[in-house]
């Protein structure tokens, strides 16, 4: 096939989008309902079965005397100590109608309704998002689920569906102890000061004793897929990639937490960007710890070179996306803060700063150190997610598309009210200035682009 046009219909709360693909590639890649389209048959990208590590069989072993402490003392602190449950962390409003949480399912043929599948059609659908395995007892947030992998496999003119999670380390740990071992990242601290310092001594204790090893990781690889030194990855910003693959029949399978793009206790953001010329992996951490923000690249055999530590981020932000062009990388400093020591305070470490202002980072795409970085203010400018970066003017200005969340306030806790714009934004490197303007005020997010075109002046996105 030389090329390839599909539609999709993504729908996240109120967000909703549509896409149409009119730029030839290989591969495309959709964010959050995380989607990869491979169509090039000369790739050869699926490698032999093996069987699965992980049983299905739902049995566990004899938990220990202490295990059944902990989590008694899990289920005290649901059942006595938690406040009525906001309804952005009541599982029982969160987990509800399409966000439901949904079973494990073996590579399942699905039948042709109507018309057929191409001979010529081999690849893969792809999508990941937040499914716990456990239905939460105590508070939940939408974000905080286990990663699961739906995936259609297509070859022969026939389709094979599947789901799977992601076996993380903290998947195994819980489905090991049959009950939820690892704090979540979004929801732990949502329930006032009690039961916030509750979980913190729970949490320190079961480490203490053995129960979970943090250094291990401590993420669910429940945001996106990214397909990159020759392995395919299921991230999550709060931990390390994990690899997986999916077998010539439609399973998928977890081969382990990439060890070699990190320390123990490091993490990777969830949105790396791929270079289409060179097979570069371009991306970055955050931290609740100094430094804040560090930036690196893995080579395209997979080799991580040295970081880049930024010192001039003063504090800890939620820096999750970012955009880079032919020589530039570009980060959002937003007013979306970590503070770890608001759980002293009983609030979530997860806030708004609404007298901070935003600010937009530059930095040389293969910069050797923080010498070649610089910040400009950008007032009322809050991204999250960028959809892509170029340069003009002969390289004299850094051109970047992203959503801006109005309403930031909103981000986490009320996501059905989130509202957004699409703004071009214009970078004059020379001058160290900004001006930008909106350029559709549709509500739309987690677009995506040719990944052909990462860094390059493109004109779609979807």
């Amino acid at each position: 096939m030389k090329g390839f046009s599909s539609s999709f219909l993504q729908k996240y709360s109120q967000i909703n989008s549509s896409v149409r693909i009119n730029e030839k590639f290989n591969r495309i890649i959709f964010h959050r309902t995380r989607v990869i389209v491979f169509t090039a048959a000369k790739r050869r990208i699926f490698l032999r079965s093996r069987k699965l590590a992980d049983s299905d069989s739902g049995t566990y072993p004899n938990k220990s005397l202490l295990t059944n402490i902990f989590k008694w003392l899990d289920e005290f602190i649901c059942d006595f100590i938690d406040p009525p449950l906001r309804p952005c962390v009541d599982p029982k409003h969160v987990l509800s109608g399409n966000f439901a949480a949904v079973e494990e399912l073996p590579p399942t043929a699905c039948t042709v309704v109507q018309g057929s599948l191409p001979p010529c059609l081999n690849g893969a659908y792809i999508r990941n998002g937040p499914n716990p395995q456990f239905f939460p007892r105590g508070p939940y947030h939408l974000f905080d689920g286990d990663g699961m992998l739906h995936s259609i496999r297509i070859s022969g003119g026939e389709a094979v569906f599947c789901s799977r999670f992601v076996r993380t380390y903290k998947y195994g740990l819980e489905r090991e102890s049959g009950s939820p071992v690892i704090l979540n990242v979004f929801s732990a601290f949502n329930g006032g000061l009690l039961s916030s310092l509750s979980r913190c001594v729970l949490a320190s204790g079961r480490a203490l004793a053995g129960e979970f090893d943090p250094r291990r990781g401590i993420g669910v690889a429940n945001t996106s897929l990214a397909l990159f030194a020759g392995k395919l990855f299921a991230l999550g910003e709060s931990d390390l990639p994990y690899s997986v693959k999916l077998t010539p029949e439609g399973d998928i399978i977890t081969l382990g937490r990439h060890v070699s793009f990190g320390e123990p206790y490091m993490t990777m953001t969830a949105h790396p960007k791929i270079a289409a010329d060179s097979g570069e992996a371009f991306a970055f951490r955050h931290s609740i710890t100094h430094p804040f923000l560090t930036y690196f690249r893995i080579n395209p055999d997979g080799i991580k070179q040295p970081e880049v530590p930024i010192n001039s981020l003063k504090q800890a932000s939620l820096v999750h996306d970012f955009a880079v062009t032919e020589n530039y990388a570009v980060f959002s400093d937003p007013q979306i803060v970590i503070t770890p020591a608001e759980v002293l305070r009983g609030k979530p470490p997860i806030g708004v700063d609404q007298g901070k202002v935003p600010r937009l980072g530059v930095i040389r795409r293969y910069a050797v150190d923080e010498s070649e970085m610089w910040w400009v203010e950008a007032p009322g400018f809050n991204m999250i997610h960028a959809v892509n970066a170029w340069e003009e003017d002969g390289g004299d200005t850094v051109v970047m598309v992203a959503p801006n969340i109005l309403g930031v306030e909103n981000v986490l806790e009320r996501l059905d009210l989130i509202q957004t714009s699409m703004e071009r934004i214009e970078i004059n490197v020379k001058k160290k200035k900004m001006k930008r303007k909106s350029v559709c005020r549709g509500n739309l997010d987690f677009a995506v682009i040719n990944p052909a075109y990462v860094g390059k002046k493109n004109r779609y996105s979807h």
